[in-house]
């Protein structure tokens, strides 16, 4: 049944189906099952003759250096909060929970955010206000969502904070990708140009837009959209974006000012 699917309608049920799985299951567990189903009706529903035929990638790897790199890929990501647990270090403790968003995420962007979210507001590091002042303020500026991490580990409490808690919690999220990408790349070449695996990717790639979707959803929308002015505004915004086509730094510069003046000036 799924092999008689058009692509665009099997791309858009399964980001529906990622989305419902991503709200239903909360944290990280929530995106990886709905990443491992996007990978298996790939599998399953994605027809050769739409996929894009592969492209030959050169690497100067050697296979037992990529191999030593994925280990060090896995053990960093289950002995980093052992160790952060056994010692009660709130340093160890942030660079487990950056390391891990930066690990289990598949596509980057505003995917980490709620891993992010659940690992640095719940123990009271920092304020859901501060959370989400620093994401919109790494909405203004060029670059990878990723170095929200930087802000984040900036305005973290003691021992972290400042420019050397920034620099530590911006390595520690982008570490992973470093280690995962040179460890697979050797081994990738051979390994994509087999049908399965690009059938699977295919699939994987439409379920990322579901995730992106429930993270748009929360945290996003549930801490910031609390009343009709603040959804007036958020409208205002995006026809500002996609209509007028104004620039993102314009468009915060005038949604913060006018979030000021809904917070300050009293309703008549």
């Amino acid at each position: 049944m799924a092999k008689t699917l058009c692509p665009d309608r099997l791309r858009g049920g399964l980001a529906l189906l990622a989305t419902l799985l991503v709200l239903a299951t909360p944290g990280a567990l929530g995106q990886i099952a709905a990443i491992v189903l996007g990978g298996v009706i790939g599998v399953v529903g994605v027809r050769s003759s739409d996929l894009p035929p592969p492209q030959h990638l050169g690497c100067e790897l050697g296979t037992h250096v990529a191999a030593t790199l994925l280990v060090l890929f896995v053990a960093l990501l289950v002995l980093l909060p052992i160790a952060a647990s056994a010692s009660g270090s709130l340093t160890l403790a942030a660079v487990s929970v950056f390391y891990k968003a930066g690990a289990l995420v598949f596509g980057g962007g505003h995917v980490v955010l709620p891993l992010l979210q659940a690992g640095v507001v719940p123990p009271g590091w920092l304020s859901n206000d501060t959370f989400l002042a620093g994401y919109g303020a790494a909405q203004a500026v060029p670059g990878p969502l990723f170095t929200f991490a930087a802000y984040l580990g900036a305005a973290m409490p003691e021992p972290l904070g400042g420019w050397s808690g920034g620099l530590l919690l911006l390595i520690a999220i982008f570490l992973p990708a470093f280690l995962l990408v040179l460890g697979v790349l050797p081994f990738w070449e051979a390994l994509r140009r087999r049908r399965s695996v690009q059938q699977a990717l295919a699939g994987i790639n439409a379920a990322v837009v579901g995730v992106l979707a429930a993270a748009l959803y929360d945290p996003v929308w549930t801490s910031a959209i609390r009343s009709k002015g603040d959804f007036a505004l958020a409208l205002a915004a995006f026809g500002l974006l996609v209509f007028a086509r104004a620039s993102p730094v314009v468009v915060v510069l005038a949604a913060a000012f006018a979030g000021w003046l809904l917070t300050t000036v009293p309703a008549c």
